[in-house]
């Protein structure tokens, strides 16, 4: 009894917190993500005042919510568009992998770590946080613009990789034979297979059985179906990302917008669990002996991901902003990251590597959504460089009449022809 007085108390603490360091965040316009994880890295192992009894209904709490937000990315997509991205998206996938795994690969080999040790560190350099990009995307906006199809189809092209890479590392750290590696592996690709072939083929169907005309019975069948498939994919040797991302794009039309809807307020709660979390985990007293180097990796880090970024939106014919926004988006690292380093430690490689990775990724998950946060005004500069403001010697011909816009409207100014782009 006592023991559940203290966690209720821990978890009511955590949420006020959040709370308060939310309108903190609100207060100065700004992404709550970063107080959120230097809100958890106080709290945590090694900080102020540890948290305890409340440690195992945050670690569900945190993976609950990044569940929820890629379940609510995958809302925003047909499973169709979906297809088509993945298609087109798969040189700017091969050279996101190349571009970002390297780097670790080599500081790993050069720390003499082994192989093994490389391989996993290659990992967490390579791979985005997909639950800390859909947070800083919804916060700012973005998720109607432009790239975001181009930054969607990397990430997902990201977790994909990951269900290949994930049984290859844990085969390689157990030291198995190549049968069993293979095994894993097969596993892995036949449960997303079938995930991806009943969400095009048989959408309809998932639709019609979540449906309901009362609020209650559908929030209810969705979060159960979300959380239901994400755990299945989880124990398949998939990412539960990957499953409820699927289960997200199998929903369209009205319905997907009803389900947004009504799961909005538990995914920015969860949500918020996760990012807490992750500082909860962090001991501050790992860090400093591997910052330099963690510091080196973030910064050619953040470079390699606005390669990737800048490469992706210009192969969708996207403007300058919103390839530096698709960039900037993709930079922070988080989840997948922190749980290939602990696979990694937990199988013998060097315990350097775990800390260096905790250095790692909580300078990108609080960098990358301030760089997210000053994307536009940096585009807005090197565009203002880049090319002097037009003069225009005539008038336009009255059969390009030009469409009123208010002044600083996002979409630029085209002839009638009955349709608005934006630029970016």
């Amino acid at each position: 009894m006592h023991s559940i007085a203290i966690q209720l108390i821990e978890i009511g603490a955590i949420i006020l917190a959040l709370g308060l360091l939310g309108s903190i965040a609100t207060r100065f316009s700004i992404s709550a993500i970063p107080l959120y994880l230097i809100g958890g890295l106080a709290f945590g192992s090694g900080g102020l005042l540890p948290l305890e009894d409340s440690e195992h209904f945050v670690e569900i709490g945190a993976e609950v919510g990044v569940i929820l937000l890629l379940f609510t990315l995958g809302l925003e997509y047909t499973a169709g568009e979906l297809v088509g991205t993945l298609r087109t998206s798969a040189p700017v996938g091969l050279a996101d992998l190349v571009l970002n795994a390297g780097p670790g690969v080599i500081v790993g080999l050069l720390m003499g770590w082994g192989p093994v040790g490389a391989l996993a560190l290659g990992g967490v350099t390579y791979v985005t946080s997909s639950g800390i990009t859909a947070k800083v995307m919804g916060d700012l906006g973005w998720l109607g613009n432009r790239e975001t199809p181009a930054v969607l189809s990397i990430l997902v092209f990201e977790d994909l990789t990951m269900a290949v890479y994930l049984p290859i590392l844990t085969t390689v750290l157990a030291g198995a034979g190549l049968v069993a590696g293979m095994q894993s592996l097969a596993i892995a690709a036949l449960t997303v297979t079938v995930i991806l072939y009943i969400a095009l083929r048989h959408g309809n169907l998932v639709e019609k059985f979540v449906a309901s005309p009362s609020e209650e019975v559908l929030l209810l069948k969705v979060l159960g179906l979300t959380v239901l498939v994400a755990g299945i994919a989880s124990q398949l040797q998939v990412s539960a990302a990957v499953g409820a991302f699927l289960v997200g794009i199998a929903l369209s039309g009205p319905l997907a917008h009803q389900a947004q809807r009504l799961l909005t307020p538990l995914k920015d709660l969860f949500a918020a669990v996760f990012f807490v979390f992750f500082g909860l985990h962090t001991d501050p007293a790992d860090l400093p002996p591997v910052l330099g180097i963690a510091v080196l990796l973030a910064v050619v880090g953040i470079a390699t991901k606005l390669a990737s970024g800048w490469l992706a939106a210009r192969r969708a014919g996207v403007h300058l902003t919103g390839r530096i926004r698709a960039g900037a988006a993709l930079a922070p690292r988080g989840e997948f990251n922190i749980v290939i380093a602990g696979l990694a430690v937990s199988g013998g490689a060097d315990s350097r590597l775990g800390s260096l990775a905790a250095a790692y990724v909580l300078i990108l998950a609080v960098a990358g959504p301030l760089l997210a946060r000053g994307a536009e005004p940096l585009a807005r500069k090197i565009s203002g460089r880049r090319r002097p403001s037009p003069q225009f010697d005539v008038e336009p011909a009255e059969s390009e009449a030009q469409v009123p816009l208010q002044p600083g409207s996002p979409e630029e100014t085209l002839p009638t022809s009955g349709f608005v782009y934006k630029k970016d």
